[in-house]
């Protein structure tokens, strides 16, 4: 690969373009001791040759076959569990967090009721000091004024009524305080569709959820968070909304009596709501629908939503809707919905990263179609001290490939010798011993993670190819050294010197092991290629890679790791030892 100096004018236009889009601000690429990696037609194919390439390369025809906007279409075929499946909104409330806070009664917002104790104290022309109980009648006897009739009202009336009751009696030099001493408790039932219905202690002024904590919490599969009714005499006096808590933190106090009764309903109409949102839970309605506004603001969506998708059946047959998520608000889900939130909107930007020798900036920010040209038009390299023949590329997806591929492998190994039948003792005890090799080459060559390294620089050319999001673009420097390695007595690093064969550098690192299949030696680049040591001329920074022979006389059973070490080899750049 020749490397020019200057970029030239229309270079320039792609690298204004690029560079403007790095994440760091500018770098200096013009200087005495820094080169561009200016693609040349020396390098690159001609305009013809690499629409050729990539008729070739690129096979995929993404164009849309229909206008997947238009709400009829989507991904239909992601799957959602049904409401059923799911667990309710609230699921997680009653964890016994509201049982061990039983209220001490004193509110300020508390009524008197028969059986409260109310503290009198008075001084100066008259002296007094009884804590006076609430009779049936809902009075407190005071001495020299009477009886008081203080049910209903809060402890600041009974203070303004005590000391209206005894200044009217001794309107001067009198002091009065009143204090609520202690009230009476409670029996309330709890019953309907909670976990252990049944009849529990508490004050009047404690929390509908503390009795609902002390009876288990709402059946998760019945019962309904969004219908709680309060009872007292048959009558209904207070209706709970447990959605209101949950959103915003709100809840009805009614003052409980004994005897009361709360009543847990059944679950009404449900929608199951999944995706892009923070938890997957079963949403119950008020009444058969709710708007999507309505529903966005009941589910905690993640950031960057953009699409949903939206499912279920109507009078005229099933649908499945995509919407953008601002055209949902005025859509109407209705009971038994299934609604999927998802980001969707595909970036118009990709991020590359650059590793190696170069100057300035280590991410680029590109537009999606951008390709390796462009980008190494961007880019200033040490000039001399870069080997540019040797540009390779880290993407995500060929390391998927890789693994996956080496899967695959090990699994037919594993399935075609394993359970392969013996017709004699002493076929049987071969089998198991090719059984052990196969079980602990599959258990290591398992731990081996790919590269996924993509050679785009091949015989002096590099193939322009597009770039993908999260690409690590590796520009290496000049080597001095070659790497001896795998079945080699003392694998190192030796120094390159021109004129010594393949060989000559393994005798010089104590020549082959009792394991080394001399047949296979491989020669890996720079730049990731793996070629055969028959074929090639060594370069400096190449590495030699020595294979082990496979140790079985199952000629069949040899071929098959063979082929499976080349694999490990071009994948891993290791030469597993059986």
């Amino acid at each position: 690969m020749n490397v020019i100096a200057k970029i030239t004018p229309a270079s320039l236009k792609q690298t204004l373009a690029i560079a403007s889009l790095a994440l760091v601000s500018s770098f200096t690429a013009t200087t005495t001791w820094a080169q561009s990696l200016s693609l040349s037609d020396s390098i690159l194919p001609d305009q013809s040759s690499q629409q050729g390439a990539a008729q070739q390369q690129e096979q995929v025809n993404d164009t849309p076959r229909a206008d997947w906007r238009s709400g009829t279409y989507g991904p239909v075929s992601q799957s959602l569990q049904p409401p059923d499946a799911l667990p309710p909104f609230g699921a997680n409330l009653f964890t016994g967090g509201f049982r061990g806070a039983m209220g001490d009664g004193l509110n300020p917002d508390y009524r008197i009721k028969p059986g409260d104790q109310v503290t009198v104290r008075a001084w100066g022309a008259f002296e007094f000091d009884r804590v006076l109980p609430v009779d049936a009648q809902g009075n407190i006897f005071i001495p020299g004024s009477g009886p008081l009739n203080v049910e209903g009202q809060s402890s600041q009336q009974v203070d303004n009524s005590v000391r209206s009751a005894i200044t009217s009696v001794y309107p001067d030099n009198v002091e009065v305080y009143t204090n609520l001493q202690g009230v009476q408790p409670v029996a309330v039932y709890v019953t309907g569709y909670v976990e252990n219905p049944g009849r529990y202690a508490g004050t009047p002024n404690d929390s509908l959820l503390y009795f609902l904590d002390q009876a288990g919490g709402i059946d998760q599969d019945l019962g309904s968070y969004r219908q709680v009714r309060v009872v007292r005499n048959d009558t209904t006096v207070a209706t709970v909304d447990l959605y209101d808590f949950l959103l915003n933190g709100s809840i009805a106090r009614p003052q409980f009596q004994d005897g009361d009764t709360i009543v847990i309903e059944e679950r009404g109409p449900a929608i199951a709501v999944g995706g892009d949102v923070h938890r997957e839970h079963r949403y119950e309605l008020v009444g058969n629908q709710l708007s999507g506004a309505e529903l966005v603001n009941l589910a905690r969506l993640k950031s960057g939503v953009s699409h949903v998708l939206l499912r279920g059946d109507r009078e005229d047959g099933p649908i499945a809707q995509y919407f953008p998520i601002d055209m949902f608000a005025g859509q109407i889900i209705r009971s038994g919905d299934e609604v999927l939130f998802s980001s969707d909107q595909r970036s118009e930007t990709i991020v590359v990263e650059i590793e190696g020798s170069y100057y300035g900036p280590s991410r680029y920010a590109l537009p999606r179609d951008a390709r390796l040209s462009e980008l190494l038009d961007a880019i200033a390299v040490p000039e001399s001290m870069t080997a540019v023949e040797s540009i390779s590329i880290l993407r995500e997806s060929v390391k998927e490939q890789q693994a996956q591929s080496l899967e695959d492998s090990l699994r037919r190994l594993e399935t075609t010798y394993l359970g392969a039948p013996s017709n004699t003792n002493e076929e049987a005890q071969i089998r198991i011993q090719e059984a052990e090799l196969i079980q602990n080459f599959i258990a290591r060559a398992s731990e081996l993670e790919p590269s996924g390294r993509l050679v785009v620089a091949y015989d002096g050319r590099i193939s322009d190819i597009r770039l993908q999001d999260g690409d690590v673009v590796t520009i290496p420097e000049v080597s001095d050294s070659m790497l001896i390695s795998g079945e080699v007595l003392v694998p190192q690093a030796a120094v390159y010197r021109p004129g010594m064969s393949v060989i000559d550098y393994i005798e010089g690192a104590g020549g082959f092991t009792e394991r080394a299949d001399d047949d296979h030696i491989l020669i890996v680049r720079q730049n990731g290629a793996v070629e055969n040591a028959r074929n090639v001329n060594l370069r400096p920074g190449d590495e030699i890679l020595v294979m082990p022979a496979a140790p079985t006389h199952n000629l069949q059973l040899a071929s098959t790791l063979t082929q499976i070490l080349f694999q490990v080899a071009v994948a891993t750049r290791v030469a597993l030892d059986l």
